[in-house]
C-alpha cells in the first residue's frame, strides 16, 4: 500500500468560516503500519491567538509572530504530502483548515479525508468516546508528547490508524486496508459493516465483531 499522510492542525478557532487561522500544522507519513516521515511547522498568519488557545495548546502569539509564513509552510506541506492520501482525527474540522490555508497559499487541496472518529465508530463502538487520547488508552497506544501540539497529536492519530488497518487485517482478514476501504467503510452504516468487510476479506465475519482492546 502507499503511504498515507495523517494531518493535524493547532489553530486560533474552531473554523476558518469564522475567520480562525492555523497556527501550527504537522503531518507524518504511515507505511505498513510504521511512522516513515514527518513534518511539523509553527506558521504565521497575522491572526491573533486567543487566551483560551494558549492555554490549551501553549502556543502563543510570540511563538507565531517568529515562525515561517503560513503560505510558505503550506506550500511545504503540499509538496511533502504529494499524492498520498490523507487522514485526519474528526477530519470535518482539519480538512477545512487544509482547504483555506492551502487556497490562500494558491496551492490545490489534494484528495479527501478518511476520519478515524468516524472508522473508531464503525470498529470500535464499545469505546467509551472516540476522542483521539480516549482511544489511545483504550488500545494502550503510546501518548507522543504534549496533547493539543500539532506532532504529537498527528503521531497518536496515525498510531491509531495503523490499529485500525492491523484489526482490518487479524480481525476481517482484510489483506490490504487502504485509503479507498477506509472512505467506504467511514460511509457504510453500521448494519451494512460486516457485509462490506466481508466482500474485502477472504471468509471475513458476516456480523461486526467487537473488537477487544490489545
Amino acid at each position: 500500500m502507499p503511504p498515507i499522510a495523517v494531518i493535524d492542525f493547532e489553530t486560533t478557532g474552531v473554523s476558518p468560516g469564522q475567520g480562525a487561522r492555523a497556527t501550527e500544522v504537522a503531518i507524518v507519513l504511515l507505511e505498513k503500519g510504521q511512522v516513515v516521515d514527518r513534518f511539523q511547522s509553527l506558521m504565521k498568519t497575522g491572526a491573533w491567538i486567543p487566551a483560551f488557545i494558549t492555554q490549551l495548546t501553549g502556543i502563543t502569539n510570540a511563538m507565531v509572530n517568529a515562525a515561517p509564513d503560513a503560505a510558505g509552510v503550506m506550500a511545504d506541506a503540499a509538496r511533502f504530502v504529494g499524492d498520498a492520501p490523507m487522514v485526519a482525527h474528526n477530519a470535518a474540522f482539519d480538512s477545512k483548515f487544509w482547504q483555506a490555508e492551502l487556497a490562500l497559499a494558491g496551492v490545490a487541496a489534494p484528495p479527501p479525508f478518511a476520519c478515524t472518529v468516524l472508522l473508531s465508530r464503525r470498529l470500535y463502538p464499545q469505546a467509551p468516546s472516540h476522542k483521539l487520547g480516549t482511544l489511545v488508552d483504550y488500545h494502550g497506544l503510546p501518548r507522543t508528547g504534549q496533547a493539543h501540539r500539532a506532532l504529537a497529536d498527528a503521531e497518536m492519530a496515525a498510531a491509531l490508524l495503523a490499529r485500525i488497518q492491523h484489526d482490518l487485517r487479524t480481525q476481517w482478514r482484510v489483506a490490504e486496508p487502504g485509503h479507498a476501504l477506509l472512505m467506504a467503510l467511514q460511509r457504510c452504516a453500521k448494519p451494512g459493516i460486516g457485509k462490506l468487510l466481508a466482500q474485502h476479506g477472504e471468509s471475513a465475519p458476516t456480523a461486526l465483531q467487537a473488537v477487544p482492546p490489545a
